[in-house]
């Protein structure tokens, strides 16, 4: 018998069952359904060293969410430059580069609706509306998510999605971006809020007979 043989093992107490969290409507994509995918294929923004683009819109019976990409290319950038271009491209320190907090240079976007309500949501916005605060906010509601990213010596590039509650009404209505710290100034694009109203019906539940989950 050897040491730890000869001692008891004590029992672990039981784990109560865990409670599945619902994030609140306006917070994101509703759990066990399946979007509808709309098609956009459209650059916000494209210059000679950056673009920025929206690849597609998946739509779901609450709101959408957008799937964008963006990247940057260096041209003739001195390695301290592209240093702090990292800094601000990523959201953090690059080596020993301080990043310079300036307003409106980060990364913003917006929506501006048929109806002429406006949203707003950046990169320094993560925590403006926390999941199960209780407190829904005034529709619209625009939330940035990034989906990461990847840089090098001669380029950068990122993705990141937009979510949109609720869904935009019957009508044109413009996704507005910026970010001065690339280079880009304040640019739009049009979508179709019908089209997106009408892709919403195609949208399937996992389990239909447990309604909306």
């Amino acid at each position: 018998m050897t040491f730890f043989q000869d001692l008891p093992v004590p029992e672990e107490p039981r784990r109560g069952r865990t409670v599945r969290y619902v994030p609140p409507v306006w917070a994101g994509a509703p759990a066990c359904e399946l979007p509808a995918v709309v098609h956009i294929g459209e650059f916000i923004y494209r210059s000679q060293s950056f673009i920025m683009a929206v690849e597609m819109a998946k739509v779901y019976s609450t709101g959408c969410s957008f799937d964008l990409t963006w990247t940057l290319r260096r041209a003739g950038e001195s390695d301290k430059a592209w240093a702090e271009l990292n800094g601000a491209f990523f959201g953090h320190p690059h080596g020993m580069q301080a990043i310079e907090r300036r307003a409106f240079a980060a990364l913003l976007f917006g929506v501006q609706l048929a109806d002429g309500t406006k949203a707003r949501a950046d990169s320094t916005l993560h925590g403006r509306y926390p999941p199960g605060s209780g407190q829904q906010p005034e529709p619209p509601v625009l939330i940035l998510r990034g989906n990461g990213g990847e840089g090098g010596d001669d380029e950068m590039s990122g993705k990141a999605s937009l979510w949109l509650w609720p869904l935009p009404p019957a009508g044109d209505f413009r996704l507005v971006a910026q970010w001065t710290d690339m280079g880009m100034e304040e640019t739009s694009i049009t979508l179709d809020g019908a089209q997106l109203n009408e892709a919403a019906a195609a949208t399937q539940k996992y389990w239909p007979e447990e309604g909306s989950l």
